[in-house]
């Protein structure tokens, strides 16, 4: 039986992941480089501690540079980007029925508070979540399965009753890490990287309604018994 969901954050309720590699794309074609997918994809869904992006623009281009000018100007065409994007398409609806359906909705993510808060205030979800869990509450953020484990310690259910939603291979790998179920929602970005162990993929949470999603993975899991 499924008693809880619990949701990532970045590149899954919001797209925020597409125009980060975009914004960091431009800055390094502005410099003569090219960051290709093969590099930021080992990043993505994790706390970003693996990769410093301002040092390897410095290596690729093989001279210093205006890190500090650089930064602002990535960030304004982020902040560019992100003035177009709504919650991906299905988001509201699973919200919602999970809610109707008496399931606790929890969020796991690899972020800062401060950055998921802050755009779940502006997309008026933030009540939508019986519990957020970020990288401030944890030592290790994705892969490791900590922050799953405390969202489900604060839902009050077991690995085995919850479903964990993901659009990245390292928070997929978290969510099975901690003995979760997970559906896989890849974005424009994670889509073409290779995903490890998932129970579902979806392209979209629009594809299928939350109640089929649940009766799929039960029935997938009976019969791997």
């Amino acid at each position: 039986m499924i008693k809880a969901i619990v949701f990532d954050f970045d590149g899954l309720i919001i797209d925020t992941e597409t125009p980060e590699f975009e914004s960091f794309q431009k800055m390094f074609e502005e410099h003569g480089a090219e960051l290709s997918l093969d590099i930021w994809g080992r990043c993505i869904g994790t706390d970003g501690s693996s990769f410093e992006p301002y040092s390897y623009l410095e290596q690729c281009i093989g001279k210093p540079f205006d890190v500090d000018s650089a930064r602002l100007r990535r960030r304004e065409h982020f902040s560019e980007r992100m003035h177009q994007e709504l919650p991906r398409p299905g988001v509201l609806n699973y919200l919602e029925r999970g809610k109707e359906m008496g399931l606790p909705i929890g969020l796991a993510s690899s972020s800062t508070r401060q950055w998921v808060t802050g755009y779940l205030k502006k997309h008026e979800l933030l009540n939508a979540f019986h519990c957020i869990r970020t990288r401030d509450d944890v030592v290790k953020a994705k892969p490791d399965p900590a922050l799953y484990l405390l969202a489900l310690e604060d839902l009050g259910v077991q690995p085995h009753e919850a479903v964990a939603f993901e659009d990245s291979p390292n928070g997929a790998l978290a969510a099975k890490r901690a003995g979760m179920h997970c559906v896989i929602v890849p974005n424009l970005i994670t889509k073409t990287l290779s995903f490890g162990e998932h129970d579902l993929r979806l392209n979209s949470m629009a594809e299928m309604p939350l109640e089929e999603v649940i009766s799929t993975i039960l029935s997938r899991s009976s019969n791997d018994r």
